[in-house]
């Protein structure tokens, strides 16, 4: 609008969520800044114009047989956690995951009988939540339960920063261990039990494993595993013009509603990329 022959590419996930087939939750800042420009130059007695958003949705898939890249990935896993292999590589990564989840309940004193019977999906979101509770009160923050994982670590790192002299007199969370701590978060924000299994492609089990590195390893970004190639859909274009009534009444509600509606598009078109011409995959269960 300011600019009417620029074109602005925003990633309004605020993060990456290490999941190809996963849209996080968007922030709302991509869509209050086109709205926000309309209205400056409302204000400034221009007439408001066309002013499009255009969801665009990427999908990377590997350009060959990955088995081995897999296999050779299970094994170091299995070697580095003493984790004897099973038959198959989706049992051998279920098996690599658990010893991974039962090893950061322990560094944070929740492996008890408490886990007794409950579900991945049960203990995943427990042991997320006992670690930000810690965390946040230390530091002093006040946060929603109903606030998004990474945007409660994003605080936390923040004031981490901001206020690291606060920890000297802490024995278990120290600076080091905090600043870990939130690593961790993000790398598993976005994982769940099921999501391999529920699409049991090649991109679902090297995305997994490569998240499984970062934490038996301590490494930021784990070696590729291979070239790939991506596929691009573009959504229906989205003319703001039309909300911006809307917008001068309740700006809130119409940030919220188009920012919703942009990334429901994303993921409808990921969901349909789909790969031409799939080799045989190598999981089995």
């Amino acid at each position: 609008m300011m600019h009417p022959h620029c074109r602005l590419v925003i990633f309004p996930e605020g993060g990456c969520s290490f999941q190809n087939d996963t849209v996080m939750p968007f922030r709302p800042g991509a869509i209050q800044v086109a709205l926000q420009a309309m209205n400056k130059a409302a204000k400034q007695g221009e007439s408001i114009g066309d002013f499009y958003v255009i969801p665009v949705s990427l999908k990377y898939f590997y350009t060959v047989d990955m088995t081995p890249v897999i296999e050779n990935t299970l094994y170091r896993l299995e070697r580095a956690l003493m984790v004897p292999p099973l038959e198959t590589p989706y049992e051998r990564l279920r098996s690599i995951a658990e010893q991974v989840l039962i090893t950061l309940e322990r560094d944070y004193n929740l492996h008890d009988a408490a886990i007794d019977g409950l579900a991945w999906n049960d203990r995943i979101p427990r042991l997320k939540h006992h670690v930000l509770d810690a965390c946040e009160k230390i530091l002093g923050i006040s946060a929603s339960p109903a606030e998004q994982v990474r945007e409660r670590v994003y605080r936390i790192q923040y004031t981490l920063e901001s206020n690291a002299e606060q920890l000297a007199g802490e024995e278990f969370w120290t600076y080091d261990a905090m600043h870990r701590a939130a690593a961790r978060l993000l790398n598993f924000d976005a994982i769940y039990d099921g999501y391999v299994a529920d699409h049991p492609t090649p991109e679902r089990f090297l995305e997994t494993l490569t998240r499984l590195e970062r934490a038996v390893f301590n490494i930021d970004q784990p070696p590729p595993k291979g070239y790939r190639r991506v596929l691009v859909r573009l959504g229906e274009p989205l003319n703001l013009k039309d909300y911006f009534s809307n917008y001068q009444r309740d700006r809130s509600g119409t940030i919220a509603t188009l920012t919703s509606q942009v990334q429901h598009s994303i993921q409808h078109n990921l969901n349909q990329l789909t790969k031409p011409s799939p080799a045989p995959h190598p999981i089995r269960h």
